[in-house]
């Protein structure tokens, strides 16, 4: 049986990026364990980190003065849980500064993420569509009404929420359908001038609104109706929970294997794709209402 201290140690390892001895200390001290756990569900609870300084000091938009700052972030945040998601987010629906050289849209996904990691699935599905970095990476603005680019349409179903096996070539052909005319405003003068922030944008005349059928259902069909059918799908919850325990739990076999290999702990899988079907794929109910048992069973 583990000591309170060693059971939050662990707590505070995978759900944040570890506690000092004495940080260990007042939080054994003054709190329980159920409500370590509702204040790392609940960051708005605490003051959220004054960057001010260092970015005076460390200003300017290249993206390794940005990794440092985030790295910063981790090591110094009250809120552990709300950045953890972030990285855990970043890990699943990766971009990279490589293919679009624009920074900013690097930096404001990861805000992004920050802002909407304890929320539920349809909203970061949905975050991530409109999302500038995510748009460019996987080539949706240059998904027209009348040559779709089928890119984002496969990814958002085999690697953001379902995975192979789960849906046809004509569901994704649908879902393409139902992503056209998501794009971004081009920002202006990205060099020598300086960098602006790129905008999610729709384009009423280049969305195909056309009749859609996606994994049985039919409807003129646009993207955050492609995502309410997605998030409804147990496969979805299955393919959620595994990456939840891949970067919470336990290392498991990389994402391509999944359709064919069993996860690690089946029972913990069926736990938390249960979690995710009762509460619509929230958030905050899997740390709140689960996280002892699940954490307990943690190496």
């Amino acid at each position: 049986m583990k000591s309170a201290r060693s059971l939050v140690a662990h707590l505070m390892r995978r759900a944040g990026f570890g506690a000092t001895p004495a940080e260990l200390d007042v939080l054994t001290s003054e709190k329980t364990y159920e409500e370590i756990v509702d204040d790392l569900i609940h960051p708005e609870r605490f003051p959220a980190l004054d960057t001010s300084y260092i970015d005076r000091y460390y200003g300017g938009e290249l993206v390794t003065i940005h990794v440092g700052k985030w790295l910063y972030r981790m090591v110094n945040t009250q809120r552990p849980l709300e950045e953890k998601m972030a990285l855990f987010l970043h890990h699943i629906f990766p971009v990279a500064w490589g293919k679009s050289e624009h920074g900013p849209s690097i930096y404001t996904e990861i805000e992004m993420f920050r802002c909407v990691g304890l929320t539920n699935m349809k909203t970061i599905l949905l975050e991530l569509s409109r999302d500038p970095a995510m748009i460019f990476w996987l080539d949706n603005n240059e998904n027209h009404k009348d040559e779709i680019n089928e890119n984002y349409g496969r990814e958002l179903l085999e690697l953001f929420s379902m995975g192979v096996g789960n849906y046809t070539e004509d569901d994704i052909k649908a879902a393409s359908r139902a992503f056209t005319g998501w794009t971004f405003r081009q920002p202006l003068s990205l060099y020598p001038v300086g960098h602006f922030p790129a905008e999610f944008e729709f384009l009423a005349d280049d969305h195909d609104d056309g009749p859609k059928t996606f994994l049985g259902h039919t409807g003129n069909f646009d993207g955050e109706d492609i995502i309410d059918i997605i998030v409804q799908q147990p496969a979805t919850a299955r393919f959620i929970s595994r990456h939840l325990y891949n970067f919470f739990v336990e290392d498991e076999l990389q994402v391509p294997s999944w359709a064919i290999e069993p996860p690690k702990n089946p029972a913990a899988i069926d736990h938390l794709s249960q979690v995710f079907m009762d509460t619509g794929g929230i958030c905050r109910p899997f740390w709140a209402r689960y996280s002892t048992p699940i954490f307990s069973r943690m190496r």
